[in-house]
């Protein structure tokens, strides 16, 4: 499943949201990170999150499995030279040189083998150093527009595994789990609630791209997929505000792990 989003990276450049800028200046203040400071990102993508931190001016490796979405963030960061793309699994990936001062995970960490999620992380960062957890979470508020409340009908439809969002209050901070506890101590968790403003085919675009469309198999994803553009259309293709729920989890590696 996590090599799926490779098969439509430049719909997943283009619509899927992107944290606010204050979370990664919170990021970088929080973390204890200044420019020149070595970071690994695990899960690149299209260098979405990567270049707000390559702004900031931290000298990156950003690991990415898929080939296509690596080739976007490499041309999207062509003008940072502190920033190399690598095209492989944080898994498998060996690298070299000294400890870093922060691994950072955008919307990526839950496709890691869990018995490295936070292991791997440890063993690569100096005592002391960051691992930074962060990605966004869809909410839908009280007063969400009529086709969030109708869409609901074409979910259920046919078999979409999930939950309907819940409005943006109900999402608290995110929290380290426990098999992390043994490698890092948490020291922040802040969240940042947000929105965008799509246009109807950019949502069916961003629709087709998540993890839970392409698990419905083929058949089922276009049913499901053709079911919205009508209701859209029935609706008079309106402009669709989006709200999401930004999350930030900031651990300090410990002296001594397990």
């Amino acid at each position: 499943m996590r090599a799926g989003f490779d098969q439509a990276a430049e719909d997943y450049d283009s619509t899927r949201p992107v944290c606010p800028p204050q979370v990664f200046d919170d990021l970088v203040r929080l973390g204890g990170l200044a420019p020149g400071d070595r970071v690994i990102e695990i899960g690149c993508g299209t260098g979405q999150a990567t270049v707000l931190l390559a702004e900031r001016g931290l000298t990156i490796t950003a690991v990415e499995l898929g080939a296509e979405l690596g080739a976007v963030a490499r041309r999207r960061l062509a003008g940072f030279p502190s920033v190399d793309v690598l095209t492989t699994s944080f898994e498998a990936w060996e690298p070299l040189g000294a400890p870093f001062d922060a691994v950072v995970a955008f919307n990526s960490l839950h496709w890691i083998d869990p018995q490295l999620r936070y292991s791997k992380p440890y063993e690569l960062l100096r005592p002391g150093a960051a691992m930074v957890v962060g990605g966004c979470l869809w909410a839908r508020p009280a007063d969400a527009e009529r086709f969030w409340v109708e869409v609901q009908a074409d979910y259920r439809e046919v078999g979409y595994e999930g939950e309907p969002a819940p409005p943006p209050e109900q999402i608290g901070p995110r929290h380290l789990p426990a098999e992390a506890r043994a490698f890092f101590e948490e020291v922040a968790s802040l969240r940042y609630p947000f929105y965008v403003v799509y246009h109807p085919e950019d949502y069916l675009a961003i629709l087709a791209t998540q993890s839970g469309t392409r698990a419905l198999g083929e058949a089922r994803s276009a049913a499901f997929l053709a079911r919205v553009r009508d209701r859209l259309e029935s609706l008079g293709w309106p402009q669709l505000t989006a709200t999401f729920v930004a999350y930030l989890i900031i651990g300090r590696r410990t002296e001594t792990g397990v």
